[in-house]
Protein backbone atom coordinates (compact mmCIF):
# COMPACT_ATOMS: atom_id res chain seq x y z
CA UNK A 1 0.00 0.00 0.00
CA UNK A 2 1.11 3.58 -0.98
CA UNK A 3 0.55 6.07 1.79
CA UNK A 4 1.43 9.48 3.11
CA UNK A 5 2.63 9.32 6.50
CA UNK A 6 0.69 11.25 9.24
CA UNK A 7 3.86 14.01 9.11
CA UNK A 8 3.19 14.57 5.16
CA UNK A 9 -0.24 14.50 6.31
CA UNK A 10 -0.05 17.21 9.02
CA UNK A 11 2.40 18.93 7.62
CA UNK A 12 0.21 19.52 4.42
CA UNK A 13 -2.50 20.65 7.16
CA UNK A 14 -0.10 22.79 8.79
CA UNK A 15 1.11 24.80 5.26
CA UNK A 16 -2.64 24.90 4.28
CA UNK A 17 -3.53 27.03 7.65
CA UNK A 18 -0.19 28.67 7.02
CA UNK A 19 -1.57 29.91 3.10
CA UNK A 20 -5.34 30.50 4.68
CA UNK A 21 -3.42 33.21 7.08
CA UNK A 22 -1.05 34.57 4.36
CA UNK A 23 -0.63 38.62 4.12
CA UNK A 24 -1.78 38.74 8.18
CA UNK A 25 1.36 38.69 9.75
CA UNK A 26 3.13 36.04 11.95
CA UNK A 27 0.92 32.50 13.00
CA UNK A 28 1.49 31.02 16.29
CA UNK A 29 2.07 27.47 16.58
CA UNK A 30 -0.38 26.99 18.74
CA UNK A 31 -2.50 28.37 16.72
CA UNK A 32 -2.13 26.04 13.74
CA UNK A 33 -2.30 23.01 16.36
CA UNK A 34 -5.97 24.26 17.58
CA UNK A 35 -7.08 24.79 14.22
CA UNK A 36 -5.81 21.80 12.84
CA UNK A 37 -6.46 19.40 15.69
CA UNK A 38 -2.27 18.32 16.08
CA UNK A 39 -0.88 18.30 18.90
CA UNK A 40 1.80 20.64 19.49
CA UNK A 41 4.40 18.65 19.82
CA UNK A 42 3.95 16.80 16.80
CA UNK A 43 3.62 20.35 14.87
CA UNK A 44 7.20 21.45 16.60
CA UNK A 45 8.65 18.18 14.65
CA UNK A 46 7.61 18.91 11.40
CA UNK A 47 8.00 22.98 11.27
CA UNK A 48 12.31 22.32 11.28
CA UNK A 49 11.89 19.93 7.72
CA UNK A 50 9.49 22.91 6.29
CA UNK A 51 11.98 25.72 7.05
CA UNK A 52 14.80 23.73 5.96
CA UNK A 53 13.26 23.12 2.63
CA UNK A 54 12.64 27.38 2.77
CA UNK A 55 9.16 26.57 2.43
CA UNK A 56 8.55 28.61 6.24
CA UNK A 57 10.18 31.38 7.72
CA UNK A 58 9.92 32.24 11.36
CA UNK A 59 10.49 34.72 14.04
CA UNK A 60 11.94 34.30 17.57
CA UNK A 61 10.68 36.11 20.53
CA UNK A 62 6.97 37.29 22.71
CA UNK A 63 5.67 38.30 18.95
CA UNK A 64 7.07 35.30 17.05
CA UNK A 65 5.67 32.91 14.65
CA UNK A 66 5.28 31.38 11.65
CA UNK A 67 4.84 32.37 7.85
CA UNK A 68 4.91 30.86 4.38
CA UNK A 69 8.38 31.58 2.64
CA UNK A 70 6.69 32.03 -0.67
CA UNK A 71 3.38 33.10 -1.71
CA UNK A 72 1.07 30.10 -2.07
CA UNK A 73 0.84 29.69 -5.48
CA UNK A 74 5.03 29.36 -5.63
CA UNK A 75 4.59 26.37 -3.36
CA UNK A 76 3.67 23.05 -4.43
CA UNK A 77 2.39 20.09 -2.83
CA UNK A 78 5.62 17.89 -4.12
CA UNK A 79 7.86 20.35 -2.38
CA UNK A 80 5.80 20.19 0.97
CA UNK A 81 5.65 16.36 0.19
CA UNK A 82 9.39 16.13 -0.16
CA UNK A 83 10.25 18.10 2.33
CA UNK A 84 8.28 15.92 4.69
CA UNK A 85 8.25 12.36 3.26
CA UNK A 86 11.91 12.79 1.15
CA UNK A 87 11.80 11.54 -2.85
CA UNK A 88 8.77 9.44 -3.59
CA UNK A 89 9.79 6.28 -5.28
CA UNK A 90 6.70 3.59 -5.32
CA UNK A 91 9.46 0.43 -5.44
CA UNK A 92 12.93 0.49 -4.33
CA UNK A 93 14.57 -0.14 -7.98
CA UNK A 94 13.37 3.57 -9.34
CA UNK A 95 15.57 5.22 -6.30
CA UNK A 96 18.10 3.12 -6.86
CA UNK A 97 18.62 0.93 -9.92
CA UNK A 98 21.08 -0.85 -8.79
CA UNK A 99 19.42 -2.97 -5.68
CA UNK A 100 18.09 -4.96 -9.13
CA UNK A 101 20.00 -6.81 -11.71
CA UNK A 102 16.82 -6.95 -13.97
CA UNK A 103 16.66 -2.83 -13.96
CA UNK A 104 17.86 -2.57 -17.56
CA UNK A 105 15.08 -5.11 -19.17
CA UNK A 106 12.73 -5.46 -16.15
CA UNK A 107 8.80 -4.37 -17.45
CA UNK A 108 7.31 -3.82 -14.47
CA UNK A 109 9.88 -1.17 -13.27
CA UNK A 110 8.94 0.46 -16.41
CA UNK A 111 5.32 0.50 -14.71
CA UNK A 112 6.32 1.80 -11.54
CA UNK A 113 8.27 4.46 -12.58
CA UNK A 114 5.89 5.55 -15.34
CA UNK A 115 3.33 5.79 -12.16
CA UNK A 116 5.98 7.11 -9.79
CA UNK A 117 6.20 10.29 -12.47
CA UNK A 118 2.40 10.75 -13.02
CA UNK A 119 2.25 11.23 -8.96
CA UNK A 120 4.35 12.96 -8.96
CA UNK A 121 3.29 15.10 -12.16
CA UNK A 122 0.35 15.58 -10.43
CA UNK A 123 1.75 16.59 -6.71
CA UNK A 124 3.86 19.84 -8.74
CA UNK A 125 0.14 20.47 -10.17
CA UNK A 126 -1.10 21.03 -7.34
CA UNK A 127 -0.05 24.67 -5.45
CA UNK A 128 -1.06 26.01 -1.56
CA UNK A 129 -3.14 28.29 -3.82
CA UNK A 130 -4.87 25.84 -5.25
CA UNK A 131 -5.80 24.28 -1.49
CA UNK A 132 -6.60 27.49 -0.49
CA UNK A 133 -9.19 28.00 -2.86
CA UNK A 134 -10.46 24.51 -2.32
CA UNK A 135 -10.97 24.73 1.14
CA UNK A 136 -12.64 28.24 1.40
CA UNK A 137 -15.16 26.59 -1.60
CA UNK A 138 -15.74 23.52 0.91
CA UNK A 139 -16.34 26.20 3.71
CA UNK A 140 -19.11 28.26 1.46
CA UNK A 141 -21.08 24.85 0.97
CA UNK A 142 -20.78 23.66 4.17
CA UNK A 143 -24.34 24.07 6.23
CA UNK A 144 -24.58 26.77 8.98
CA UNK A 145 -25.05 25.25 12.51
CA UNK A 146 -26.88 26.93 15.04
CA UNK A 147 -26.69 26.30 18.92
CA UNK A 148 -28.47 27.64 21.85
Amino acid sequence: MIRISTKGRYGTRAMLDLALNHGRGLVLLKDIAERQEISIGYLEQIIPSLKAAGLVNSSRGARGGYTLAKVPADITLKEIISALEGPLSLVECIKDPETCEKTDFCITRDLWNELNEKINDFLVSVTLQHLVEKHRSKQKSRPLMYSI
